[in-house]
């Protein structure tokens, strides 16, 4: 220990750390409790050994300056810190675990969960005690699924549609969006938009717990890893709001830049992280005096969403407008360490560590994929798996074996198995589901399933696909979906491969190729800076666009198109309507997870 000092160059603290943690090491591996059994006591004396090892690692990322044994450090943290799982778990499993330090085999209801983000917590195995959530922002919902049969077990519901939910007289949820869960795993927070509020929901009984109200335009929450304040972004002015969840109101505002988008921490809990939906910059913030200490530039100015690594040492957001994804050093000096084109609406990301290796996963809502990036000083695509329509929300399962993917414009969710990086299944969800978050052992015991609804109205919907004209060459797309909002139809567009910064209209026609007949525009929208956008329309749609199995062939069918503002020819023109069967009603069943893909 005494060379390493030496080497160090009179490092100080670096060479303190070291022998400290070198001395901690041994000493506990020395009173680690025997019982002659080889692999008790092996497990029993590795795990004191493996958690020196991420001290020292820990030490050289804080002190040391070279980029490789960088990376090799934190390669040691995420996979000694997985290693210390399986071997806690083997302890467990004989009696003299019992007595000595390592903890018991998590029980059905009686462990206590570690925050899914935590790089000291356990890895959860997939259970029947998960839950997946999507907040549905058009039906007003949450919906809720069993991670295990990939079922859809029903929905909360927070409020009505629109246009019920603009009546003067409302006061329920409005444009369910955004949302965080606490470190015990028993409290769902859900961010509504449109009603400036945030939902506390027990995860047991998916019953509401209380509102909270914060400013204009919340978007996203999240508690912080000791679970004793629950951070909101107020995305439509500037600052995080900081509520105390168990008076359930707010204690105090933390400024940031225009637009913060969302927030999440560091594992230890030291730094808070806030990218900008409005501004060219991701915020850090110090926990404890709540004050920005950093502030990092973004390359475009509209991040909706971003992931903070187990280890604790990269953030990883998402940039909307111009298709990319950045990664930061998420320690001091706080900066951009890699810029990756990602692909037009690059909407969330989450990291995945598992035994393949360390990834993220990347929706890409412009061209319907899940892009997979190999962690590194040099990220690597290695992997694109195709989902479905505008997939957006995604969150990695408890042991990194799964990730699931709302699919915003198909009112669905993937499952994904990250070893095989294919879909297995899809599950029907509420409308337009945009956050999605997946909470191990959600439910301590029981079936979990009370107070949950059949979806309603959110039900009905119509998907379509719109291509670019055949013999043109041209690279325009886009997925629709239609959903019914009662005796009106909220029309959603999402359209790529388009001119960058052009304006572009939607069009309702009577004929689906030239000359068209009569044309009536819906809306109107500007392209981002990768030539993506998505539009919205609300009007009597859905039976004439996606017209029942029965009526595919009656003369009141209409079809899309998409033109320049300032011309007539097409860039993209409805797809051949297949009619499909959907539920009708407002008491229809939730429907089966369909098989995979």
């Amino acid at each position: 220990m005494h060379a390493h000092a030496a080497h160090a160059g009179g490092s100080a603290p670096f060479a303190h750390e070291m022998d400290s943690s070198m001395q901690a090491m041994m000493k506990a591996m020395a009173g680690s409790s025997k019982t002659g059994d080889p692999d008790h006591d092996f497990a029993a004396m590795m795990v004191p050994h493996h958690q020196g090892a991420i001290a020292m690692a820990k030490a050289v990322m804080e002190h040391g300056k070279d980029p490789v044994l960088h990376r090799l450090a934190q390669e040691i943290i995420v996979t000694q810190q997985q290693e210390i799982g399986v071997l806690k778990s083997r302890l467990s499993t004989k009696p003299a675990a019992r007595r000595n330090a390592s903890p018991p085999a998590a029980q059905p209801g009686k462990e206590k969960p570690q925050p899914q983000a935590d790089a000291a917590g356990p890895l959860f195995p997939i259970s029947s005690q998960d839950r997946v959530y999507t907040s549905d922002q058009t039906s007003n919902t949450v919906s809720v699924i069993d991670p295990v049969a990939n079922r859809f077990l029903g929905v909360i519901r927070l409020g009505d549609p629109v246009p019920g939910a603009l009546s003067p007289l409302y006061k329920n949820q409005l444009l369910v969006h955004g949302g965080g869960f606490s470190p015990d795993h028993r409290t769902l927070a859900t961010v509504s938009v449109g009603s400036n509020s945030v939902t506390l929901i027990d995860t047991a009984t998916n019953k509401v717990k209380g509102v909270v109200y914060v400013g204009r335009s919340p978007h996203e929450a999240f508690f912080t890893p000791d679970g004793k304040e629950l951070w909101a972004t107020v995305r439509g002015e500037n600052y995080v709001s900081v509520i105390d969840p168990v008076r359930m109101r707010e204690k105090r505002r933390v400024t940031t830049a225009n637009g913060p988008g969302m927030v999440l921490f560091r594992p230890d809990g030291k730094y808070a992280f806030v990218p900008s939906s409005f501004t060219p910059e991701v915020d850090v913030i110090d926990t404890r005096t709540y004050r920005v200490v950093a502030r990092v530039p973004q390359a475009s100015p509209f991040s909706p969403n971003l992931a903070v690594s187990r280890d604790g040492t990269e953030v990883w957001f998402t940039l909307k407008d111009s298709g990319k994804t950045q990664v930061m050093s998420a320690r001091p000096p706080f900066r951009i360490l890699a810029t990756i084109d990602s692909g037009p609406i690059s909407n969330h990301v989450t990291l995945v560590d598992n035994s393949a290796g360390h990834f993220a996963y990347v929706t890409v809502g412009g061209e319907n994929v899940i892009k997979v990036y190999r962690r590194g000083s040099e990220p690597a695509l290695v992997a694109t798996i195709p989902t479905g329509d505008l997939p957006h929300g995604i969150w990695v399962s408890g042991d990194g074996t799964r990730v699931y993917v709302g699919l915003e414009n198909q009112d669905a969710v993937v499952a994904v198995d990250t070893l095989e990086n294919r879909v297995i299944a899809t599950i029907p969800v509420g409308q337009q589901p945009q956050q999605l978050l997946y909470v191990p052992r959600a439910v301590p015991h029981g079936k979990g399933t009370a107070n949950l609804q059949p979806p309603g109205i959110a039900g009905k919907a119509g998907h379509l696909t719109l291509s670019a004209p055949k013999g043109e060459g041209g690279h325009a797309h886009a997925t629709v979906s239609v959903n019914a909002l009662g005796a009106l139809d909220l029309l959603q567009v999402a359209a790529a491969g388009l001119e960058p910064g052009k304006n572009y209209k939607v069009w309702l026609t009577e004929h689906r190729t030239a000359p068209f007949g009569r044309k009536q525009a819906l809306t109107m929208f500007t392209t981002n800076a990768a030539g993506a956008q998505v539009g919205q329309a609300i009007g009597l749609l859905r039976d004439v666009l996606t017209p029942p199995k029965s009526a595919a062939s009656a003369p009141s069918q209409r079809y899309l198109i998409i033109t320049p503002s300032d011309g007539d020819s097409p860039v993209a023109i409805q797809d051949h309507y297949k009619p499909m069967p959907r539920p009708e009603g407002p008491s229809a069943e939730p429907a089966p997870a369909a098989g995979g893909s």
